[in-house]
């Protein structure tokens, strides 16, 4: 199917009852992943900012919320007073360095994931939770495991990762080259 095409079918999707149940056959929490090429990551902004703006909660039965994981980490750091912390570690020690401090600082490994926590803090009843900025956070943050580690924790409504790179079912391959790691309990929001 082409990428126009599975654009304009969100918004079926997301609307239709047995999607907002969100159990499956054999009553599974459902995550979905919608890929697409990098190079429409523009055009899925705007999808989104648009489907955000159709969305009337009260008469749909749900709300979008969109979780931007960059623009997440970049809050968290800002109130940790983390932001010049991570210039200077870059300058003096390098990226190496960073990425450590920042994936400890943000407990990514841990149950007390800072993503993850605030993802939950923030989704109400009835909502329908879109994952976005995955290629602008990385390396930082990794997709597979905010998957995992929020799959544990939020159940009670859809989810749905915008991914910029491809999806086969079983691994994520990051704008098509890197390999991202493994997922197996997502499914393709548009089939």
């Amino acid at each position: 199917m082409e990428f126009n095409e599975r654009l304009d079918k969100i918004w079926d999707r997301i609307s239709d009852q047995d999607f907002l149940a969100n159990r499956g056959v054999a009553n599974e929490v459902r995550y979905y992943v919608f890929d697409y090429e990098p190079c429409d990551e523009l055009i899925i902004r705007d999808k989104i900012k648009a489907l955000k703006k159709q969305n009337n909660p009260d008469a749909d039965g749900f709300q979008i919320l969109e979780f931007d994981l960059y623009e997440m980490v970049i809050s968290i750091l800002e109130e940790k007073g983390y932001i010049d912390k991570c210039v200077k570690f870059e300058e003096q020690k390098g990226m190496e360095y960073l990425y450590t401090a920042v994936t400890k600082m943000l407990r990514l490994t841990n149950d007390d994931n800072l993503i993850v926590n605030r993802i939950l803090e923030s989704t109400p009843e009835n909502a329908v939770v879109f994952l976005t900025g995955v290629g602008k956070v990385f390396p930082f943050v990794r997709s597979h495991n905010v998957l995992n580690n929020l799959h544990q924790v939020l159940d009670s409504v859809p989810v749905i990762m915008f991914y910029p790179g491809t999806w086969n079912g079983q691994s994520l391959s990051l704008f098509g080259t890197i390999t991202d790691g493994n997922y197996y309990r997502a499914f393709p929001l548009i089939v």
